[in-house]
């Protein structure tokens, strides 16, 4: 069964402010190198490090609080994973997005996320609904000071919750992987396209009301797969208008 998104897994590992270090006793087991993998990554994620920024190694290892050595290799290793591009003379940056990448990646989530809802709909409980409704709040409000690293997360656990209730364990298996490649494309959309959030919530309003009301398979997976293709329409006329 698809495990909930999580925000990101409760670890020893740091958060990755600037400040943290990776010499924390807690993280006992963990390599230098794997703690300031973690502590990148993490400013990756949360935005903190967006695309095309700039990676100062000998800065980050003294905010770190470790040699450049550990450094270099987490960085190598973030190269490795996409997430960075080392180019001469510019050295490490953020990888920018890859359209193409992430519209095929949306198209196959669109029908995946579409089927698995419509098939996990009569399976999901009132319980279920009651807190896919309360993320949906929570992604409502979050807007009032909008961070789309966060609302990214939570629109993840929330359809994680649907998806995560169909029945055929091939299909949340492939949804896992692709959910997977579009973290790694680029961990949120909605930094790219932050209008979209106010209609996806609504979106995810009319999909509980129609899963709630026990309307047709074929009506809620159409309503899913159009929610999908709705922020990758978004991102291609921002991308279309330069944006």
């Amino acid at each position: 069964m698809i495990s909930e998104p999580a925000q990101h897994p409760a670890r020893p590992a740091l958060r990755g402010r600037a400040g943290d270090t990776v010499t924390d006793q807690a993280a006992a087991g963990e390599s230098k190198s794997d703690r300031a993998y973690q502590a990148i990554k993490q400013r990756i994620e949360d935005g903190q490090y967006g695309p095309g920024y700039r990676l100062v190694l000998d800065q980050l290892a003294r905010e770190l609080s470790v040699s450049p050595v550990p450094v270099r290799e987490a960085v190598r290793r973030l190269e490795a994973e996409g997430y960075l591009v080392f180019t001469r003379n510019h050295g490490a940056r953020v990888a920018s997005i890859d359209p193409d990448q992430f519209g095929h990646t949306m198209h196959a989530l669109a029908i995946m996320e579409g089927a698995a809802t419509a098939l996990a709909a009569p399976e999901l409980t009132a319980e279920h609904l009651d807190r896919a409704r309360r993320l949906n709040q929570r992604m409502r409000a979050s807007m009032r000071a909008f961070d789309p690293a966060s609302f990214t997360r939570l629109n993840h656990e929330f359809h994680g919750l649907l998806c995560g209730a169909c029945p055929n364990p091939r299909l949340r298996g492939l949804l896992e992987r692709e959910w997977s490649r579009l973290a790694l494309i680029r961990r949120s959309s909605f930094a790219f396209v932050p209008g979209r959030a106010l209609a996806s919530v609504a979106e995810h309003d009319l999909l509980l009301d129609l899963i709630s009301s026990g309307r047709p398979a074929e009506e809620i997976e159409r309503a899913a797969r159009d929610h999908k293709l709705g922020t990758l329409t978004a991102f291609q006329e921002s991308q279309a208008a330069g944006g």
